[in-house]
């Protein structure tokens, strides 16, 4: 992944922040470029968090051990998503993992905060970033309340993949069944289910859903 910004990047931060070439420009300017392999530790807890950070590509787990030894995963930030620090610096509360290939762009807390006040067109499309991501958290929350783990396991398919149904890369089995609070077992069995019954096929570089359809119906 290349390490200066591109024009996908300006236009990924145009979409996601809602707002004019203009007002991307001003962010894009100020924003550096953080590639991380698959498990790289983007940040440790307790590590002082200076920057917003936007997920382009991959994705990034929030985990923490808790005091019965177990690894637990708090959240996870996937495109379009942003995480770390504002509007005031702070620490990480855990530890912060790139999920397959990861690209990050960064933006000083202090400089964006600068910028929310002088630009009101980036203030509004930091708040409704903001609240996009806070509902899609509540989402999650419910659908692991309300969903089985094999559901839970179709549903973060279902939010992996394009408009084709292609996912790409292919989906760490482990690492999924992580982000929905699965075992890895249970993962595996979910995915060779939907391939088995041709529901889903592999791809030489990714994972493709044939039918949408028939694996929203397993979403229970």
């Amino acid at each position: 992944m290349a390490d200066t910004l591109t024009h996908d990047d300006r236009a990924a931060i145009r979409a996601c922040f809602n707002c004019s070439a203009q007002a991307a420009d001003r962010l894009t300017v100020e924003m550096a470029v953080r590639c991380v392999p698959h498990r790289g530790t983007v940040a440790l807890a307790g590590d002082e968090a200076t920057q917003l950070l936007f997920v382009v590509e991959g994705a990034v787990c929030a985990e923490l051990f808790g005091i019965d030894g177990q690894q637990a995963q708090l959240a996870r930030h996937g495109p379009g998503e942003v995480f770390g620090a504002y509007p005031a610096e702070t620490v990480y509360r855990a530890n912060m993992t790139a999920v397959g290939q990861t690209r990050l762009l960064s933006i000083p807390t202090r400089k964006l905060r600068v910028l929310a006040a002088e630009d009101s067109e980036i203030a509004n499309g930091i708040a409704e970033l903001l609240a996009r991501q806070l509902d899609l958290v509540l989402d999650r929350m419910a659908a692991r309340i309300g969903l089985s783990a094999t559901g839970r396991f179709y549903r973060a398919l279902l939010m992996l993949a394009d408009d084709e149904g292609t996912i790409r890369p292919a989906p760490v089995v482990a690492a999924m069944a992580l982000s929905v609070h699965t075992t890895r077992e249970t993962g595996s069995r979910a995915l060779a289910a939907l391939l088995r019954r041709g529901i889903a096929e592999r791809l030489p570089d990714g994972l493709r859903i044939v039918s949408r359809r028939m694996l929203e119906d397993l979403v229970v």
